[in-house]
């Protein structure tokens, strides 16, 4: 799937500075770009829910060294959040993309205040990017 905009040498260099202002080592990650019904189907089958989400994370990251996983990211959802939210696509998509490398960092977003703490991130992120 070809997603316009998507510089991968440059959003590369982007999670890679983000990774290391959180103190880690960058390791592989794998960006893979679906749809929503394809999303829909790995979030039934690896985490038993039944409802659309934009990203979903594989942590394959030993305890200790570089981060590394695989970022599933529906491109269809993006596109209907940043026209919602009123937000330009490109920037919808990196934070999606950045919500995901923040969770293989650890962060998680079940309560509100960690939801708080993950937008906090995913601003300060974007903000090296802008």
């Amino acid at each position: 799937m070809t997603i316009p905009g998507f510089n991968e040498e440059q959003e590369r260099a982007w999670i890679e500075q983000c990774v290391l202002a959180e103190e880690e080592i960058p390791g592989e990650l794998h960006v893979i770009f679906c749809q929503d019904d394809y999303l829909l189907r790995i979030n039934e089958q690896y985490l038993d829910h039944r409802d659309y989400t934009d990203v979903i994370t594989f942590d394959y990251t030993e305890e200790e060294g570089p981060i590394s996983g695989d970022i599933f990211i529906s491109y269809d959802r993006v596109v209907d959040n940043a026209l919602t939210l009123g937000e330009p696509v490109d920037r919808e998509l990196r934070r999606v993309l950045i919500h995901g490398v923040l969770h293989l960092l650890g962060y998680a977003d079940g309560t509100s205040g960690q939801q708080a703490e993950m937008r906090r991130k995913e601003n300060y992120c974007l903000s090296l990017r802008e």
